[in-house]
């Protein structure tokens, strides 16, 4: 008898200890929607503060006499590339290649950084020309727009390089499946955030 309830308790708390970790990866993934939601927010609140400022130059240059289109539409594509190659890459998690994912990212490691570095020059070149974000409301509210999305992709780097190696050690666990289709939707949501911006700051300069 006694072995009998040992035993139920044991496959009830297997059981109970089955259904956590369910609900933990499905909470996992609720909570990860809603921070892309209030993300969203963020991103909102800066396009519409540059809306408001966009005429705000206080005498300075605007941006049609600063950005180079040609070279941030370089950028766009480098971005819009890697978006590519991560979802090669979540092709690869779904056939359970490990060496596939694992270079799809590399790739899309080295696509994101390329435009990290683009970015950084693009700063560097309107800083260096007279054009930083202290001369006027306009560019204040351009470099904190840009900026934070390129914050947002440097942290998606960083998040690129630690599933590589969390692939590369522990295979496609579950748990590793579920945190890489976490960063697939943060690492498209920011390919979309970067083509309003390239629309909506870039774009309209020249249309």
């Amino acid at each position: 008898m006694t072995t009998v309830l040992t035993q139920h308790a044991h496959g009830h708390g297997h059981a109970h200890g089955h259904d956590s970790s369910h609900d933990d990866g499905t909470k996992t993934t609720l909570g990860f929607w809603i921070y892309l939601m209030s993300d969203c927010l963020i991103f909102a609140t800066l396009f519409a503060t540059f809306g408001v400022l966009a005429n705000a130059t206080a005498g300075g240059p605007s941006g049609r006499g600063l950005f180079e289109l040609p070279y941030v539409l370089g950028e766009t594509l480098l971005l819009l590339a890697s978006s590519f190659t991560f979802g090669m890459a979540m092709l690869g998690m779904h056939v359970r290649r490990h060496a596939q994912v694992i270079g799809w990212l590399a790739v899309t490691f080295v696509l994101g950084a390329g435009f990290i570095a683009m970015e950084l020059v693009e700063f560097s070149k309107l800083i260096h020309d007279g054009a930083g974000p202290h001369v006027s409301a306009f560019l204040s509210s351009y470099f904190v727009l840009v900026g934070t999305h390129g914050v947002h992709v440097t942290c998606g780097l960083l998040w690129i390089a630690v599933m590589s190696h969390q692939v590369y050690k522990f295979g496609l666990t579950a748990v590793t499946r579920r945190r890489l289709a976490c960063l697939s939707l943060f690492w498209h949501f920011l390919d979309l955030i970067w083509i309003c911006v390239f629309t909506f700051v870039y774009l309209r300069e020249f249309v």
